[in-house]
């Protein structure tokens, strides 16, 4: 159960009523009915992508040591809390992109089943036997690093106009990364994509794409029209003071 008036997801009076009046929802909790989980089951969330690439630049001296992903709060890694919170909402395909100390984060396949993409380093991905790489405009072209890594292996490439994402493709990328959508923090050098950009690249190339750069709560519903395959967060998670509770709200939100 929820509190609508709370969560905001039902301020329209009328449209309360109806979801009341057909059995999606119990009026005096407010909790979603058996008949509204079943009507919500084709968009449900399956798969989920964390990313933990980064250098943590932000949190130096600490982070020299480790990524702020395995620092501990209350006895408890936080990419190890964001995973197990995401496997109890039913989504077990979980893939980590690593970059900053990525062996530190080997573990997480043993004892969790999670995916592995690095970022960038096409070699250290061919050596430890990751699930694929994810590579920017500046690095080695999606064609050359299919030769290395085979057929099965997942090539991700980020793009920020028409002709990238085309290329991308023609070479055999898998999916895309866009971005950055909005100004960000985490990234300094991050170059904002426009709408309409965005528009001609999911209108011109047919590949999955995931959005990035500076999605919040608040501003996601401005990209849903674009109808994205997922939304890469960083900040927009682990800014938050409680992490299993902005997970929910992410989750309940797109």
């Amino acid at each position: 159960t929820y509190d609508v008036e709370e969560t905001k997801a039902l301020n329209d009076t009328d449209i309360y009523n109806k979801l009341v009046k057909t059995g999606y929802i119990e009026k005096e909790s407010g909790s979603i009915t058996k008949t509204g989980l079943e009507a919500l089951e084709p968009y449900r969330v399956n798969n989920a992508v964390i990313l933990a690439a980064g250098a943590s630049t932000r949190f130096i001296p600490l982070s020299l040591e480790q990524p702020k992903g395995l620092f501990e709060v209350k006895g408890e890694r936080l990419i190890e809390r964001q995973i197990k919170q995401l496997q109890d909402a039913g989504i077990k395909n979980i893939t980590v992109v690593l970059g900053y100390k990525k062996e530190m984060f080997y573990y997480l396949e043993d004892k969790y089943g999670v995916k592995f993409i690095i970022n960038d380093r096409v070699d250290i991905a061919m050596l430890c036997d990751a699930d694929g790489v994810h590579v920017g405009q500046s690095d080695i072209d999606a064609m050359s690093i299919r030769k290395l890594i085979g057929e099965d292996k997942i090539i991700g490439v980020s793009a920020r106009n028409v002709e990238e994402a085309k290329i991308a493709k023609e070479n055999g990328a898998d999916y895309l990364g866009i971005g950055a959508m909005f100004s960000t923090s985490t990234k300094d050098d991050a170059k904002e994509v426009s709408f309409e950009t965005l528009r001609q690249i999911t209108e011109k190339v047919n590949l999955p794409f995931v959005l990035i750069g500076g999605i919040t709560l608040d501003n996601v519903d401005k990209l849903k029209q674009f109808n994205p395959d997922g939304y890469a967060l960083v900040s927009g998670i682990l800014a938050a003071d409680d992490i299993g509770k902005r997970v929910g709200e992410w989750l309940n939100k797109i």
